[in-house]
């Protein structure tokens, strides 16, 4: 019975009944334990492994074969089992009924396309994730959106570029594509992006670096989006700009596929404090769209 719970059992609904009827009902309750509590693998301290990695994950009350997936990508220097110790993001994520999965990046870092060896080929880990989690605890493998912040939001936006077939749609905030830039990307895709007007860390203008001996490319915000405008065949201007409170946004609805929604807010290295809710306002309202 869909939905039902051992606390949700009223003993005044058993009265009557034969007790053969009794017995199977109360070993059915015993039986049958909701996903979040059955789950094996995915808390804290117990990652789920897989080929190549792990990965964490919180379970919305009421999970099953119609759950979507809210794939978080944490930035450099961070970790899966950090991004599930954050009950207050993972909770307003699972609160909307996603389940919130947290892969672990190797080395702390993202195989992000840079000119650089890549630590480990994240687009196959990356949908080998998503298949996993999507088989291991029934969920819905149709409805992903792929999010990052900084190098994970880089991350993203390669997995747009490289294997726009791996998630439903894209949502970044702080980091884009680096140097060498893709120039041709696989398909169109529905991307928001969010960043911050006076990010030093990773700023909309990019910067070169040396970082432990390695040199670096951090790539134009504004030059990205343009690639992506050029790939969604949106290349005219938005179909709608808006500028309140402190961000500013742009969007383009009407590409010749896929759909784009750019926002710049004042801010630095970092999120806008609305950003799980409003990126999952804005992933609910693509339903139709191409």
């Amino acid at each position: 019975m869909a939905g039902f719970t051992a606390r949700h059992f009223s003993l005044y609904r058993i009265f009557g009944m034969p007790m053969r009827l009794i017995l199977c009902s109360l070993l059915a309750c015993l039986a049958w334990q909701h996903p979040a509590v059955a789950q094996t693998c995915g808390a804290v301290g117990q990652p789920c492994e897989i080929d190549g990695g792990e990965y964490f994950i919180a379970l919305p009350d009421e999970a099953n074969a119609d759950t979507a997936l809210f794939v978080f990508l944490h930035g450099s220097g961070g970790t899966g089992e950090a991004g599930a110790r954050n009950t207050g993001f993972s909770n307003r994520v699972t609160s909307r009924g996603y389940a919130f999965i947290t892969p672990s990046g190797a080395e702390r870092d993202w195989g992000v396309f840079d000119g650089l060896e890549e630590p480990r080929d994240d687009v196959t880990f990356l949908r080998t994730v998503i298949e996993d989690a999507a088989t291991r605890f029934d969920l819905n493998r149709d409805v992903v959106l792929l999010t990052g912040f900084s190098r994970g939001s880089s991350m993203v936006w390669d997995m747009a570029c490289r294997a726009p077939d791996v998630a439903t749609a894209y949502a970044g905030s702080a980091g884009g594509f680096w140097e060498p830039m893709h120039q041709d990307c696989e398909a169109p895709v529905h991307l928001h992006h969010s960043h911050g007007f006076r990010d030093t860390m990773v700023p909309l203008e990019g910067r070169q670096g040396v970082w432990r001996e390695r040199p670096f490319h951090q790539g134009n915000i504004l030059k990205g989006l343009d690639i992506w405008r050029a790939t969604n065949g949106c290349m005219g201007a938005a179909d709608t700009s808006v500028s309140e409170g402190v961000a500013w946004t742009k969007q383009w609805d009407s590409c010749d596929a896929g759909s784009i929604f750019f926002q710049v807010w004042d801010g630095g290295h970092g999120m806008p404090s609305r950003w799980s809710q409003d990126v999952m306002d804005w992933f609910e309202g693509l339903e139709g769209q191409g």
